[in-house]
C-alpha cells in the first residue's frame, strides 16, 4: 500500500514531534498521574470540550446568511460532526472539505461556497485565539522571563494587520482578482480561472463583515467557542493536579491551535503533544505530568466526536471511501 507523499510527511513530523515532546519523560510517572486524575472532573473536561461543535455549528450560519439565510442548524451540525470526525480518522485534513460536501449535499448551499465560509470560520478562529493568547500574555501571572510585552505587542500588531487585510478583501474584491489574474496569467495560467473563482467565493463569504450585526454574531459565538475549549483545558488541569491560572489554558490553547497547522497523522497527534508540554513548562509544570495532561485530554476529547461524526455519516447513507475522495 503506497502511502502520498502529504501523507508520509505528516507522518514523519508526527513521530519527530512524539519524540521530541516525550524523548525525556518517565512513563511509570505518566502512568502513575493518569491514575490519580479525578474521573469526575475527567468527565466534565471531555463534555465541555465536545460542546464546542455545537457552538462552531452555530456560528457558522450568520457566516452563510449572506449566501442562504436561516439553514436550519440540525444540517449544520451534522455536517459539523462529519466534518470534525474526518479530520480526526482521514489523513490530509480533509474534515473541512468533507463539512463542506456534506453541507452542500444536505442544501442549496453550492460547494465552492461553503468551503469559502469556512475558510472565514477559519479567519475567526485565528483572530479570535491570536487575541486570548495576548491576552494570556498580559496576565501578571504569564512566567516573568519571557518577553511578554514584545511577544503582545506583537500580536496586537498581526491582529490589526488580518482585520485591515480582511475589510480590503471585503472592500476591494475586484482589485484583488485583477492583482491574480495578472500574476497567475504569467506563472500558472492553468490556475488563473479556478483562483478567480475561489477568490471570488471567498470575497462573497466575507461579506459578513459588512454587516456589523452579523459580524458581532460570528465573534460571539467564536469568542464563546474558543473560552469554552480553554475552560475544557483548565477543568483537565485541575482534574490531573496541575496548579494554573485559566489564563494558562488561554496561552496552551493558542499554542496547540499554532502548532496543529503543520502537518501531521490524522488528529493532529505530535504538534498537539509538543506545544501542551511546552506550553506548560513554562508555567513550572513538571514533564511527566505535562504529558499525562496532553495525552488523556487529546485521546479522550477525540472519541465523543468522533462516534457522532461516524454516526451521522451512518445515517446519511456516507462511507469514508467517498469522503476520502472528495477533492476542491
Amino acid at each position: 500500500m503506497k502511502i502520498p507523499w502529504r501523507g508520509a510527511i505528516g507522518l514523519a513530523l508526527t513521530v519527530l514531534l512524539l519524540w521530541w515532546a516525550f524523548h525525556d519523560v518517565e512513563w511509570t510517572e505518566v502512568w502513575h498521574d493518569v491514575r490519580l486524575a479525578d474521573p469526575l472532573l475527567v468527565l466534565v473536561a471531555v463534555t465541555t470540550g465536545t460542546m464546542v461543535f455545537p457552538l462552531r455549528a452555530i456560528r457558522w450560519r450568520p457566516i452563510l446568511d449572506p449566501i442562504a439565510p436561516k439553514i436550519p442548524y440540525g444540517r449544520l451540525w451534522r455536517a459539523t460532526a462529519i466534518g470534525m470526525m474526518a479530520n480526526n480518522i482521514l489523513p490530509a485534513r480533509a474534515g473541512e472539505l468533507v463539512r463542506a460536501y456534506v453541507l452542500s449535499r444536505e442544501t442549496t448551499v453550492p460547494f465552492s461556497a461553503a468551503f469559502a465560509s469556512l475558510v472565514v470560520d477559519r479567519v475567526f478562529d485565528a483572530l479570535i485565539v491570536l487575541l486570548l493568547l495576548v491576552a494570556a500574555m498580559l496576565d501578571p501571572r504569564f512566567p516573568s522571563d519571557i518577553s511578554a510585552t514584545t511577544y503582545a505587542g506583537t500580536g496586537i500588531l498581526l491582529v490589526v494587520a488580518a482585520g485591515l487585510t480582511l475589510y480590503a478583501i471585503v472592500f476591494f474584491p475586484d482589485r484583488l482578482i485583477r492583482l491574480y489574474e495578472i500574476f497567475a496569467r504569467r506563472v500558472a495560467p492553468r490556475f488563473e480561472e479556478r483562483g478567480r473563482v475561489l477568490l471570488r467565493s471567498f470575497a462573497d463569504g466575507l461579506s459578513v463583515l459588512r454587516h456589523p450585526g452579523r459580524f458581532l454574531a460570528v465573534f460571539w459565538w467564536a469568542l464563546l467557542h474558543w473560552l469554552v475549549q480553554a475552560l475544557a483545558f483548565w477543568i483537565m488541569f485541575r482534574a490531573i493536579g496541575i496548579t494554573a491560572p485559566f489564563t494558562a489554558a488561554l496561552f496552551v490553547m493558542g499554542l496547540i491551535v499554532i502548532g496543529v497547522a503543520a502537518p501531521s497523522t490524522p488528529g493532529f497527534f505530535g504538534p498537539f503533544e509538543l506545544a501542551a508540554v511546552a506550553g506548560l513548562k513554562l508555567y513550572g509544570v513538571d514533564q511527566n505530568l505535562a504529558a499525562a495532561w496532553a495525552l488523556s485530554f487529546h485521546i479522550l476529547s477525540l472519541i465523543p466526536i468522533t462516534l457522532i461524526g461516524l454516526y451521522y455519516a451512518a445515517r446519511s447513507g456516507l462511507h469514508l471511501g467517498e469522503l476520502r475522495q472528495i477533492k476542491t
